[in-house]
């Protein structure tokens, strides 16, 4: 299955970006959208990205071509020929599924039909489409034209042909593809939970306060940025909506449960930068001061490099290691994801410094388990181990 020509629907910010992308992997492509004024700027906004990076990231030749390879298309009707179609509408299940029941009626049978999707599951979207085993998933991050990641998801149903297809569409835009089991989140979204989650329940049980946590993070862990300055640049709002599908859709696993921190916050209109308010106050100047220079930059869990951080620094990143390896061990579990591809989400969507697996290694497996099960005895079953955790740590052991 080869593919020449690709449609893209909705010309928003994630279906601009893809449009780029996929006009820099020598794509002849059409973007459709109903409103007349968002494809227009759709245009402009590809144009204007491929003159600015016209001689730095790219070749001013390779830009030019680019930018001939983009058309509009009103309507769906209009994307009848193109081979792979990718649907990068609002994150609404039965606007998506009307989107792909146009696309199934207006495209060949081999069409693959793809879902930019970040928090429903593929197999919902294309629930009503003749041919089911031409649609996956196509999870782009933003913005697309800087982020390296694509989630190439897989339903029980999508063909190997069209995986592969789509693996290599991903490869011509100059994106790292990995694959992903349709579930909660995929991988990226779904490893990152334990992040943002146990810095809240941290906070909550007053280890310390919020700019600490962060700035361990940041000197102790490598982390580019701490979970409550990235809870703020998301939005507290968007990343709530979040949590609570995570935790619906997961069966309301207590180690998902939303953070009622984050709850009284939202209600209380402190979504983050957006509102000037959040963890931390977006007024003028810095929002935080600068970390010192302490010779601590990559991982690390030494006692004594971590004391020059912070007093507090050895339980921040223990707790928050030791789940972020369960939350691994989890997906691994069930199959979400092959241990390189888990690894490579969070180094290609999150920027972290080691994978998730690495970060096992890094504590531990024993390690791991022993404290989690220290902070299950008080703090409940939010730390129950995975079982493939266990039974690494019973490998240790021997």
């Amino acid at each position: 299955m080869t593919v020449e020509r690709i449609g893209i629907v909705g010309a928003g910010t994630m279906g601009t970006g893809i449009a780029l992308i996929a006009c820099l992997g020598e794509f002849p492509t059409l973007i459709c959208d109903p409103d007349e004024n968002a494809l227009v700027e759709a245009q402009v906004t590809v144009g204007e990205a491929l003159a600015e990076g016209s001689g730095k990231r790219w070749e001013p030749e390779d830009a030019e071509a680019a930018s001939e390879r983009l058309w509009p298309a009103q309507t769906v009707d209009d994307l009848g020929a193109c081979d792979l179609v990718i649907e990068a509408a609002s994150e609404d299940v039965a606007l998506k599924r009307r989107i792909f029941s146009q696309l199934a009626a207006t495209c060949r049978p081999d069409t693959i039909l793809a879902t930019n999707t970040s928090s429903l599951r593929v197999t919902d979207i294309g629930a009503d489409v003749a041919h089911p085993e031409r649609v996956v998933g196509m999870h782009f991050f933003n913005p697309p034209a800087r982020m390296k990641l694509v989630e190439v998801v897989a339903t029980e149903l999508s063909s190997p042909a069209a995986l592969e297809a789509t693996d290599e569409v991903a490869e011509r835009m100059g994106r790292v593809p990995i694959r992903a089991k349709d579930s909660p989140g995929f991988l990226a979204n779904r490893l990152a939970r334990p992040f943002s989650l146990e810095a809240l329940r941290m906070l909550a049980d007053e280890v310390t306060d919020a700019e600490t946590i962060d700035r361990v993070c940041r000197i102790g862990g490598g982390f580019r940025m701490g979970p409550f300055e990235l809870l703020d640049l998301i939005g507290l709002d968007v990343n709530l909506d979040v949590a609570r599908s995570f935790y619906e859709q997961g069966g309301r696993p207590e180690r998902w449960r939303p953070s009622p921190i984050q709850e009284r916050m939202v209600a209380a209109g402190r979504l983050g930068r957006k509102s000037g308010w959040g963890f931390y106050r977006y007024d003028e100047g810095p929002y935080r001061e600068e970390d010192p220079e302490l010779g601590v930059r990559a991982p690390t869990l030494n006692a004594e490099e971590l004391r020059e951080v912070d007093p507090a620094a050895a339980e921040i990143l223990l707790r928050l290691v030791a789940q972020i390896a369960n939350e691994g061990a989890f997906t691994l579990e069930e199959r979400i994801g092959t241990p390189g591809d888990i690894n490579a989400a969070m180094w290609h969507g999150f920027n972290w410094p080691l994978g998730p697996l690495e970060f096992t290694g890094l504590i531990g497996a024993r390690r791991a388990v022993n404290l989690l099960e220290e902070l299950r005895g008080r703090l409940g079953d939010v730390y129950a181990p995975a079982p493939r955790l266990l039974a690494a740590a019973e490998e240790e052991d021997a």
